[in-house]
């Protein structure tokens, strides 16, 4: 069985259209699972959701996701959740916020998209010097807990991740399809960066027959990014445009 991993589309569907055109040159998938945040952004979140809607892929909730579809909007709100919250109905912000935290998507495999308890912390990343960079192996045991999966997937960090817990599992975050950067305030201030404009995706090839094993593939795709920075810039977020032109956040 072959599983399409996305995460983190953030509202570029330039992005998620590039990653769906890449997998069917692959050869598709059995199953494409949606690790969440899916809109929020500065970009075209009714859009994404109208193909996500269309795509209809097994989904889990996101922390933006979640922000998008409940948080008030005042001047505490996260600016790229409001301009989506702001451009999706009534009925797409419920859709996101029923989404469940965590899913099954085959036998001993696990989907969710920051911890299996929590949609906003991170799992195997840590903060240093203002970077995230991977969390000792012993925070990230216990972080995740005993799940009694071999395969989890995980998204959030936008950092791609292939790590095998000594006794299981392997921990699988494919990257961010279309938010290769960000930059969060929230105490300890951190940035991620993927540290190009690439769309990311991951391919899963789950063993079958007895002796075979899993397979995990990272893909980096190219795409507009070019017009996708100019969507931010219009939208006036020039530190998203910065990113989704070189992997980085502004110095």
């Amino acid at each position: 069985m072959r599983v399409a991993v996305l995460a983190d589309i953030h509202g570029n569907v330039l992005a998620l259209d590039a990653v769906l055109r890449d997998l069917d040159r692959r050869g598709g998938a059995d199953i494409t699972v949606n690790l969440g945040d899916s809109v929020s952004g500065p970009l075209w979140p009714r859009e994404t959701m109208e193909r996500l809607e269309g795509l209809a892929l097994p989904t889990v909730r996101g922390n933006h996701d979640r922000r998008v579809a409940v948080d008030p909007v005042n001047d505490d709100m996260w600016p790229s959740d409001r301009y989506a919250r702001e451009r999706l109905t009534q009925a797409q912000r419920a859709a996101l916020f029923a989404q469940p935290l965590t899913l099954e998507i085959a036998p001993g495999v696990l989907a969710f998209h920051a911890r299996p308890d929590h949609d906003e912390e991170y799992l195997a990343d840590a903060v240093v010097d203002g970077q995230l960079v991977r969390a000792p192996i012993a925070d990230i045991r216990r972080r995740l807990g005993n799940p009694g999966h071999r395969i989890v997937l995980c998204g959030h960090s936008h950092r791609g991740e292939l790590i095998s817990l000594p006794g299981g599992p392997v921990i699988f975050n494919p990257g961010s399809v279309g938010c290769p950067a960000y930059d969060d305030d929230t105490p300890p201030a951190h940035v991620s960066e993927q540290g190009s404009p690439h769309a990311r995706y991951g391919i899963v090839k789950l063993a079958g027959e007895a002796g075979n094993r899993d397979r995990f593939e990272a893909v980096a795709v190219d795409y507009d990014h070019e017009a996708a920075a100019r969507q931010a810039e219009r939208a006036g977020r020039p530190e998203w445009a910065h990113a989704l032109r070189t992997g980085f956040m502004p110095r």
